[in-house]
């Protein structure tokens, strides 16, 4: 049997209903590696080993009865738990009750109160999960690389000079190297797609507000939360638990008590299939990651999806996603002071500073051509079921230091990634799934963007395609 770290939770779960494997072992064995690797890749900046081993073996215990009580007919065990002893982890973004959020950042105090957990925190917990600790983020996840002054540079587990992305990249490589097989992270512009590309995960973005957030994001309603997993059947199985109510998002959509894992096998026989490799105004994009995007399309025929070259019809929106996520940021940095100003990333001073210049009425114009954008992709939508973009537009690159980019503008920040922030901007759901190497052996990802409430359908597309390809880990770990 493989290592109990490699395995999906879905399996899990299994061995642990059968007997043959227990959340206490599978636990120490994450454990373990956490400690091997994590020194050298730099996903986790903080790790509470005792409380996920108490946390173990309470699910062990709950195991134990409800296998006894099967086999006897006896007892009033309660049934396992939907992640009964499954190890997951936490973005660092993200409130946990007892463990300090410090978003990457130098400005945190670690030292206050820390007794909420945000609505996923809790949920997980509620479904018996094992949270092992807090994955890294770039400081105020402010980019789709993942370095930062507070906790340095994290690296990507299929070639450690690379970049896992972000700014979820800590919890994609975690998630890619075996450090726990569910983790959950953010994305604003990409920050869950962008590291499932270059780690060679599934990182799905649902449908805004399908996910509750507290407190909502500083960014705006462009961001989302999602999981990173190691297969499609993990991710729904995780988005059963995470997309539960919660009254503290004023912005979250009506209660979905739908399970994403019925109907996930469907299949792709008679889905309408937009084919668009450069969304029509894409100038620079990996020919290596072209070719895979033109290889799943022909895929996804061959599976019965009707597919057609056609673009949705909307312009670039790199400087509508970027003036509203600078914005943000300098509504951020108006709150610090200069003690903790002088303590930031370079690279999030140069967004705020880019923030401070917008005026309203620039603002007003970034939300009046969104929502055209928005009615647009809703209309496109209307005529094909799901469209195939490429993830990003390249392919994992070197990492860097903080601050070492220089003016860190739209460009720098989002001009790799065309393919991500629309989806943001539109709220739509969009997965990363790996599909193929490029020449240098780093993962390349293809996005399938859904309609707007069609996370279950997004899903369905992406566990075709591992039906034929499933995800593979790094070879060099």
């Amino acid at each position: 049997m493989s290592k109990l770290y490699e395995l999906p939770a879905h399996v899990l779960l299994a061995l642990y209903a059968s007997g043959q494997a227990s959340p206490v072992d599978c636990t120490r064995e994450v454990l373990e590696r956490i400690g091997h690797l994590n020194p050298l890749l730099n996903a986790f900046c903080f790790i509470d080993e005792q409380g996920a081993i108490k946390s173990a073996r309470e699910s062990e215990t709950r195991w134990l009865a409800w296998r006894k009580q099967r086999e006897t007919g006896f007892g009033g065990a309660n049934a396992p738990r939907a992640l009964e002893g499954v190890p997951v982890s936490i973005k660092d973004l993200i409130l946990t009750k007892g463990w300090p959020t410090l978003r990457g950042s130098k400005t945190i105090d670690p030292k206050q109160d820390w007794s909420v957990d945000a609505p996923v925190s809790a949920r997980l917990r509620e479904a018996g999960a094992v949270v092992l600790g807090k994955t890294t983020t770039p400081e105020f996840g402010c980019k789709g690389e993942t370095n930062s002054p507070l906790t340095g540079i994290t690296k990507n587990p299929w070639h450690l000079q690379k970049t896992p992305g972000g700014s979820s990249g800590g919890a994609a490589a975690a998630v890619a190297a075996g450090l726990g097989p569910l983790a959950v992270g953010t994305d604003g512009a990409g920050s869950v797609r962008i590291p499932a590309a270059f780690c060679g995960n599934v990182g799905l973005k649902p449908s805004y507000g399908r996910v509750p957030a507290y407190p909502l994001s500083p960014f705006g309603s462009v961001a989302h939360l999602g999981p990173h997993t190691m297969s499609v059947i993990d991710c729904a199985l995780a988005m059963n638990v995470m997309k539960q109510a919660d009254a503290r998002d004023w912005t979250s959509l009506p209660p979905d008590t739908s399970n994403y894992l019925i109907g996930l096998d469907d299949g792709l026989a008679g889905l309408r299939v937009a084919y668009s490799p450069r969304l029509g105004y894409v100038q620079q994009l990996d020919p290596a990651i072209e070719a895979a995007v033109k290889e799943t399309a022909h895929a996804m025929e061959s599976l019965g999806a009707r597919v057609e070259a056609v673009d949705p019809g909307i312009e670039d929106s790199l400087d509508i996603s970027f003036g509203l996520w600078a914005a943000g940021a300098a509504n951020l940095w108006r709150q610090l002071s200069d003690e903790q100003r002088a303590v930031t990333d370079p690279d999030f001073r140069s967004e705020a500073t880019i923030g401070l210049a917008i005026n309203p009425e620039q603002i007003h114009d970034f939300n009046q051509r969104r929502g055209i954008l928005g009615s647009t992709l809703r209309q496109f939508m209307s005529r094909f079921d799901l469209i195939l973009t490429p993830s990003t537009a390249v392919c994992a690159f070197d990492t860097r230091a903080a601050g070492s980019a220089g003016l860190y503008d739209a460009q720098t920040m989002l001009g790799w990634t065309p393919f991500s922030f629309p989806f943001n901007l539109s709220q739509q759901p969009a997965i990363s799934f790996p599909w193929s190497l490029n020449p240098d052996g780093l993962p390349i990802g293809i996005q399938l963007v859904g309609p707007m409430f069609g996370d279950a359908l997004v899903l369905r597309a992406a566990r075709a395609l591992e039906s034929i390809r499933p995800v593979k880990r790094p070879n060099a770990l």
